[in-house]
This record gives C-alpha cells, structure tokens and sequence, in this order.
C-alpha cells in the first residue's frame, strides 16, 4: 500500500512534540533530522511504530526518522509547509488567471531570486564605463581582467542562475538546476558567439537525416527557463514511476540525461533559428523611413529581452560599428530602457510603504545604467500595463532617435554610461530620446494604472 506523506508527517510531526519543538529540521537521503526543543516530548518508541517510518535513532542531539529514499523529501516538504502537488486538485479562484498573467507571474518569481546579482553587475557595469570612459583611465591588463571578471560573469553564466531559479519555482532539485545551467555553457561546447563571428565551428549532430548544430548557449534566458520548467517535470514524473529504493540513483539521471537533450540538442538549436531570424527583422526596420523602424525597434526589443533574445543584437552592433564606425541601434535600446525606466519610477511613486518603495527604487535604479532586467522582471513586467507603457515610451523614444539618426561612437554601453560615447557628436539628441522615452513612459502609467497593494 503506497505511503501517503500528509499522513505519515502529521503523525511524525505530533510524536515530535508538535511544531513549536522543532528547532532544526533537514533530511539526507534516507532520514529526517530533527533538532528537538525538548527530547522528552519525542515519543521514540511511537516513532519506530508508526505505519510508514521505516525506523528511528537519536544521535548527538539529532532525532533522525528514517523513511528512505524518495519518500523522506516529500515528508520533508509537507513539514515545511510545501503542497504537495497533485495534478487532479480543482483549482481555486485565486489560481484562475490568465495564461499571460500566469507566465509574466512565473518569470518574476524566476528572476526576483536573481535580481541582487543583476543589480551588483549593473552597478559594476556603469562604474567601469564611467572610470574608462569618462575619466580616460586605460586599465592595466590585469585590472581588465579583474573587471570582466566582476562585470560580465553574471551575465554570461546566467543560464545556471536562471536554470537553478526556475527549478526552484516549478518544484525541482535547485541543484540538479544548476548543474543543467552549467552544461549549456559547459567549455567543451564552442560559444554561441564565437560560432556566430565565425572563430568556433558548432558541434553538429545527426539527427533523422539532418545535422543539428550545437553551442554554448551564453547569456541566453529562455532556454534556461524552459530547461528548467522541463526538468521540474521530469524530475516529477520519474518520481512516480521510480521504486523509493531507486529514486536516488535513476531520478537525477534520467532528470539530467533527458533534460539535456531536450534542452540543448533540440531546443537550443531551434531558439538560434528564432534569433536569426529576428537578427534579419531588426536590420529591415532599420531601413524603413520616417523613424518607423526606430519606433517598432524601441517598442519591441523589451518583449525580446524577456526571452533574452536581445543578446542577439550584439553581433549586428559589433558589425555595424566595424564598417561605418557608429552603433546606431543603441539610441533605439536605451530608450527602450528609459521606457522601462519611466515606467517602473511611476510604480516606486505609487507606493505607500516606505520599505516596499526603497525596494523598487533599488531594483529601477540599476536601468540608468543600462541594466532593465531589475526594473522589468520585479517592476513592471508582474504588472503588465507598466510595461506595456514602457514599451510604448521606448517607441517614442526609438522613432525621435531613428529620425535624428544618431548614432554612438563605439557600442557596449546605453542610457547615462552611453553619454560618454556620444561626446563627439549627437550628445543633446541623445538625451532628448532618453527623457522622451522615460516621461511619456511615467505619465502614461501614472495616468492609466492603479496600484493594488
């Protein structure tokens, strides 16, 4: 008869004296440990008797139930107040939301665990530009070295914090979520950005008659989310089906074995194709007259930087710089980000509690030096409208750059560090897109949202 865990943790629970005597609570493969407040309200002989509890010792202060493998982490979870899952449980009003709510939603938890991370990376960002490029301050080789160590690894390495988050939040092994991020950056496999400029060659897999190129999936969002939402299910599937006795060996490997292929051989090649594709769009609306292409530019790329497809426009930057010697994508970006940037400070001004708004601020902040995944993904984005107003405000703001056709001298930097690379020329537009972007983004948010607290 299969071992009902609600069951065996309130019995476990109450024959440990209740919740208020437990003051430490984990588990490893097999047991329980418990830090009891007060050993003698354990009742240790009720423990070893109970249906479902394979046993029980004291060892060194610690109470240790043994359940064995597989069952002991969803005893666990009941303990710590997690549902457990059930896919056949009716659901209630409150989870009755839309699709689209329901994913903005998911990528919010995703990310929030994240944003400190993105935040101190932002900050670094803008401190370098400003010492390199506007102090002119030419770093010895090995304090550049030291700096894209701080700067960039977050941002590079993202796929394992993202994959770890997104474990995290669809009910998976965190762990097993970081060792999948790591695979899709693994060395062994040539970078998707040095495949893309031609110094790498991908590694190609045959397939059903067809060879499927593989790479490093670098700064890449949405395959890491969809590996991790992919693995929390496999992880979950396996476990139904995986003896107890098993379940620690076969789930982590059929987890990581089956999570990989679908993550990296089919999916990975297949978002490539997606952001190729877009790479082509973007060089199109460039070309439209009238500002038009700024206008669809500014108010899109936002929807691209949720899936982390934005990344996709370095290498056209990079080029378009090589040959004509000015990035004039980035007047579109940063007021894609000012956007973002009017929207989420309408936000911060709408709150009444001192300490939510001190929060938000922390998280808009870092967008004034180019970095909106803070400001989006814990501001605007849960919320929808702020973000469709930020998107509507970079519109504005790409279609005044487009028409100005300014453009940087250099690339890599946007919003106030990106001031720097247009000393030479453009500077007063530049700031124009910024302020145009960010105010029509705050007073369309100001006018047409209400915050709910």
């Amino acid at each position: 008869m299969a071992r009902d865990p609600k069951v065996v943790a309130d019995q476990v629970l109450a024959l440990l004296g209740g919740e208020s005597n437990i003051e430490q609570l984990s588990h490893c493969a097999t047991r329980l440990r418990i830090v009891a407040v007060d050993d003698t309200k354990v009742d240790a002989q009720a423990l070893s008797e109970t249906e479902g509890v394979h046993g029980y010792f004291e060892k060194n202060g610690q109470h240790q139930v043994i359940l064995g493998t597989g069952f002991v982490g969803k005893v666990f979870a009941v303990l710590k107040g997690e549902e457990v899952i059930d896919d056949e449980k009716p659901k209630t009003k409150t989870e009755q939301v839309s699709t689209f709510q329901s994913v903005t939603r998911t990528f919010s938890d995703i990310f929030v665990a994240i944003i400190p991370a993105l935040v101190a990376t932002g900050l670094l960002m803008g401190l370098r530009g400003l010492i390199v490029n506007g102090f002119g301050v030419e770093l010895s080789p090995q304090l550049t070295v030291l700096s894209q160590v701080l700067t960039d690894t977050a941002f590079i390495f993202i796929p394992v914090l993202v994959t770890w988050s997104a474990m995290r939040v669809f009910g998976g092994n965190p762990v097993l979520g970081i060792v999948l991020g790591l695979m899709l950056v693994a060395p062994q496999l040539a970078s998707k950005w040095d495949v893309a400029f031609g110094n790498a060659e991908a590694l190609m897999i045959p397939f059903m008659g067809f060879d499927i190129a593989v790479t490093g999936l670098q700064s890449s969002i949405l395959p890491a989310v969809f590996m991790g939402w992919f693995a929390a299910m496999v992880e979950k599937t396996s476990r139904k089906y995986v003896p107890e006795v098993l379940d620690l060996i076969l789930t982590p490997f059929i987890t990581l074995l089956i999570s990989l292929i679908a993550g990296l051989v089919f999916v990975g090649p297949l978002l490539l194709g997606i952001e190729k594709l877009i790479t082509e769009l973007v060089l199109y609306f460039l070309q439209i007259p009238y500002g038009i292409g700024g206008l669809i530019y500014g108010g899109a790329i936002q929807f691209m930087a949720v899936t982390g497809m934005h990344h996709t426009i370095v290498p056209i930057t990079i080029a378009m710089v090589t040959d004509t010697g000015f990035d004039y994508i980035n007047p579109l970006g940063t007021a894609a980000i000012a956007g973002q940037f009017g929207a989420a400070m309408a936000v911060v001004m709408m709150q009444t509690s001192k300490v939510k708004k001190s929060g938000m601020f922390g998280a808009a902040l870092p967008a004034l030096f180019g970095i909106t995944e803070p400001a989006m993904f814990a501001i605007t984005l849960p919320r929808v409208k702020p973000f469709l107003y930020g998107c509507v405000g970079g519109a504005i703001g790409g279609c005044l750059g487009a028409i100005a056709g300014i453009g940087s001298a250099g690339t890599g930097a946007t919003m106030l560090p990106g001031m720097l690379l247009y000393l030479g020329g453009g500077l007063g537009m530049y700031i124009v897109v910024m302020l145009a972007a960010a105010s029509s983004a705050f007073i369309l948010t100001k006018l047409f949202y209400k915050e709910t607290n």
